[in-house]
């Protein structure tokens, strides 16, 4: 069973209308005019793996209207980390709150509150684009009306209306991307997880993805976002936590980071000389 499927469980009734126009607007709040509150929060989370520690006392939070920026090296514990978000996996210690409620494993209803963006394309390319949405959102239990309208908005979204019908194995990478982005969106969650979104994708679908993320977010939706593309993170992230060997080892603003370290010939760094700054320069194989 593929990574989205699993995210998409349990199967009972939603307990809440699904949106499928994917547009309620954020409240006030203290953390400016754009978020409301938080809706997820990640405590002290750790998951070993034998004697390999993966995830340390890993903590941070997500509010409506937010994009945060996970990034790390390879085998820094990110993927392990959205997996226990996503209710893939369990932690050994810590939690995960959900809207202030505590994810209690798979068949906890809260899951319905969270979205899962895989890195591999979770789609059928047999299945017209339509098809491969009809199939993911019977597995939320839509069905009539409600799916209709929810393939019909998440399609709009990613600009793929007119392809509806057409087979997915003629869609190129980027239409796949922008599907795979569709498919995570059925449900109408508060919470989106994309697992690097863009990888292989053309100038252009990657920005049609950036865009869409930024209309979920100027919606209210808390996105959780990693990759290993700097320039995205500074294009979209309002917070950004690297972690590194199993660690969170900054949890700042985009300046803040910036103000650690100093550039060549003054101004303000690059993050990914912030990054090499605080990950080294050593290769991660």
């Amino acid at each position: 069973m593929r990574l989205l499927f699993a995210a998409a469980e349990p199967r009972e009734a939603p307990s809440r209308p699904i949106n499928p126009a994917f547009c309620r607007e954020p409240r006030s709040s203290p953390w400016g005019p754009r978020y409301s509150a938080i809706v997820l929060t990640i405590g002290s989370l750790r998951k070993t793996f034998g004697t390999l520690v993966a995830v340390d006392d890993v903590s941070f939070s997500l509010a409506a209207g937010q994009l945060v920026g996970l990034l790390g090296p390879n085998g820094a514990g990110k993927t392990t980390t959205v997996s226990m978000i996503a209710g893939l996996m369990r932690p050994d210690r810590g939690e995960v709150l959900i809207g202030g409620h505590r994810l209690a494993g798979d068949t906890d209803p809260a899951k319905r509150r969270v979205g899962l963006v895989p890195q591999d394309l979770a789609l059928y390319d047999e299945l017209s684009a339509r098809d491969n949405l009809r199939f993911f959102g019977a597995l939320y239990s839509l069905t009539g009306r409600a799916l209709d309208d929810a393939i019909r908005a998440a399609l709009e979204l990613v600009e793929l209306a007119d392809r509806a019908r057409d087979l997915v194995k003629t869609f190129s990478g980027g239409m796949k991307r922008r599907l795979n982005l569709a498919a995570g969106l059925l449900h109408d969650p508060d919470i989106l997880l994309l697992d690097e979104p863009t990888v292989g994708v053309d100038p252009q679908s990657r920005n049609a993805i950036f865009e869409n993320l930024e209309t979920l977010r100027g919606r209210g939706k808390g996105l959780l976002y990693t990759t290993h593309y700097m320039e995205e993170v500074e294009r979209l992230a309002d917070r950004i936590v690297v972690m590194d060997h199993g660690k969170v080892i900054a949890n700042d603003t985009l300046e803040g980071l910036q103000s650690r370290v100093a550039a060549v010939g003054g101004g303000k760094s690059t993050l990914e000389a912030v990054f090499l700054t605080l990950t080294g320069r050593s290769l991660r194989d």
